[in-house]
């Protein structure tokens, strides 16, 4: 047997014969008297135990390590976003879409938004790039539809537009626009869409709810 495959040696390991074993092939006794020298050492299970314990308080401890690490990153995304200067390239959360009621139609490309937050107003700036029958889907959820764009409409104001850095007044381009003031508490909606390309018009919202 090669050394790496040869057991531990030791006087406590019956099935090992070694060079003091007796006559008759029974290992010599090595402990008290009584004592079965097979009987598996102590030492051997407070280990076990001593791991099983560590686990078991080291595994909890920690899961609630990394989630309070992910509850952190995630309130620092949050306020990234509600303090940034400039478009968020990807989608809306849900529920922010729900609140601002702006829903994106599917299959938009080019989608950023923006949300502004202050004392008793917030604005969410969404941006994105649709075709004719999914605008007609947008406007017709704020219960609206193509025909009431207004060519060169200021839906959204200069002011808004500058905000997130938006080019609304581009001479060159076909631009209309309406306002849509939702009933109740819900937000007002300002919408300017970009036609100069009819086939995949450019959208841009500016929804601001009032507390």
């Amino acid at each position: 047997m090669s050394p790496a495959n040869r057991p531990e040696d030791g006087p406590d390991r019956p099935d090992e014969p070694g060079e003091h074993d007796t006559a008759d092939g029974d290992p010599p006794a090595t402990g008290p008297a009584g004592a079965d020298p097979g009987a598996p050492g102590r030492p051997h299970r407070r280990w076990r135990v001593a791991v099983v314990v560590a686990l078991l308080i080291a595994v909890p401890a920690g899961y609630l390590t990394l989630s309070a690490y992910q509850s952190r990153d995630s309130g620092k995304d949050k306020q990234a976003v509600a303090s940034a200067t400039g478009l968020e390239w990807r989608w809306p959360r849900k529920v922010t879409r729900r609140v601002f009621e702006v829903r994106i139609p599917r299959g938009s490309t080019y989608v950023g938004y923006y949300e502004k937050n202050a004392w008793e107003t917030s604005s969410l700036y969404v941006q994105f790039r649709t075709s004719p029958e999914e605008l007609e889907w947008f406007l017709g959820e704020l219960g609206t539809t193509p025909a009431a764009l207004r060519p060169d409409a200021d839906a959204v104001s200069r002011e808004q537009a500058e905000e997130v850095g938006w080019r609304l007044d581009e001479p060159e381009r076909d631009y209309a626009g309406l306002t849509v003031d939702l009933p109740g508490t819900r937000p007002e909606v300002a919408v300017t869409v970009d036609r100069t390309r009819p086939e995949r018009p450019q959208v841009h919202v500016v929804s601001t709810a009032t507390f």
